[in-house]
């Protein structure tokens, strides 16, 4: 019996205009854009305007665009309220997929399954998943939710809603480009699981909300915490070489490092890598880059397995002042444009996805009646 292939490794199952990936080469391209060449010189709203429509804006297009998006930041008083309500000690992904959904019952085209109003949604969805990830990590240190400000970019405004300081340039600019390198990255779990959601024809905030509890798991989402709890962990550069040498020596993972899709370096770690140097030089502390850059050496002269986007985003992230578990929260309000669009492409050429299982259990067993069993072991 041929051997299934299992986790749909190399299989496709749909075919897509909107991300291309060339893993061994290293190539990430937003609907034929390399998104490395967008992260230096684009924004997250013109990026975002990319995925959805098919073409970069104009000037006009562009300024119409962002006007759309600030004007859905603000989240209903009712729905705030819900957030509210969640226990402080919830897991962040837990809560915001518990907002997602809750989202729904607020918006008044939630089943209206066009392609204009998803349009629409997604608009929404990205303004407002920025706020909701703000609000929770305000609500949960016990502080007041900030208000978005429409004066402000995308990026500066999230940062703002989360610390209360509007963001020097620097900070601005690692925001940006983090969130355009994570928009979308072809069928990844999450965004194979907002298709298949919807794919049943179910609404674009079901997909939304399946798409956040996949990326909710360590092996997705998780993974640039997992590198800071590791950098934390380590403490100080000298200590960082022979924490690398003991877990290799017992066979153990270095989070941040290889891609199910790339044999080669990772095209966006690249870039946060220099950004994060910069912001260990203007922000400090800098062991956090110095002891990245020490394990990265190690791991590229000896195992030859590059870092990849999620090593990076890391440090970047804690430069940036954001708490080590909300990271996962931060890919999903840059992915979710990226799912939007994935789900409107699915409903255009709609076909349910069904894939089958190779069953590998007993076969023809025959009813005892439960007066003659004899008791066995269960084992699963």
């Amino acid at each position: 019996m041929t051997e299934p292939l299992v986790g749909l490794e190399d299989v496709v199952i749909a075919t897509s205009s909107i991300c291309f990936i060339d893993g061994d080469k290293g190539i990430l391209r937003y609907r034929g854009y390399d998104a490395s060449e967008l992260a230096e010189k684009s924004t997250y709203e013109e990026t975002a305007y990319l995925l959805m429509q098919g073409q970069l804006p104009s000037k006009e297009q562009l300024a119409a665009f962002q006007a759309d998006l600030r004007k859905n930041r603000p989240l209903p008083a009712d729905f705030l309220k819900i957030l509210q309500m969640i226990p402080t000690k919830t897991d962040a992904m837990a809560w915001l997929r518990t907002g997602v959904s809750a989202l729904a019952s607020f918006d008044p085209q939630s089943e209206d399954n066009s392609e204009a109003a998803n349009i629409q949604k997604t608009i929404r969805l990205t303004a407002q998943l920025a706020t909701i990830a703000a609000a929770i990590e305000r609500i949960r240190k016990h502080q007041p939710v900030i208000a978005p400000d429409p004066a402000l970019d995308h990026a500066s405004n999230f940062l703002y809603m989360l610390t209360g300081k509007k963001p020097d340039e620097l900070s601005r600019r690692a925001m940006d480009m983090a969130l355009i390198l994570q928009a979308d990255h072809e069928l990844n779990a999450s965004t194979f699981a907002a298709r298949v959601t919807v794919s049943t024809l179910s609404d674009i905030y079901s997909g939304i909300t399946s798409a956040v509890g996949t990326l909710k798991g360590p092996l997705h989402g998780g993974a640039n915490q997992r590198v800071m709890e590791m950098l934390e962990k380590i403490g100080t550069p000298d200590k960082a070489e022979a924490f690398v040498r003991e877990h290799l020596a017992g066979k153990k993972k270095i989070m941040g490092f290889g891609h199910r899709v790339y044999t080669t370096i990772d095209p966006r770690a690249a870039v946060l890598k220099q950004k994060s140097k910069e912001l260990s030089q203007k922000i400090g502390p800098a062991k956090w880059y110095d002891m990245s850059e020490i394990i990265e050496k190690i791991m590229i002269n000896e195992k030859k397995i590059n870092p990849n986007l999620d090593f990076y985003s890391a440090t970047v992230f804690r430069y940036l002042g954001i708490d080590t578990d909300l990271y996962p929260v931060i890919f999903a309000l840059s992915r979710v444009v990226g799912w939007c669009t994935h789900i409107i492409e699915q409903y255009r050429n709609n076909r349910l996805i069904r894939p089958l299982s190779q069953y590998t259990g007993p076969q023809g067993l025959r009813y005892e009646p439960i007066a003659s069993r004899a008791a066995t072991a269960v084992s699963r």
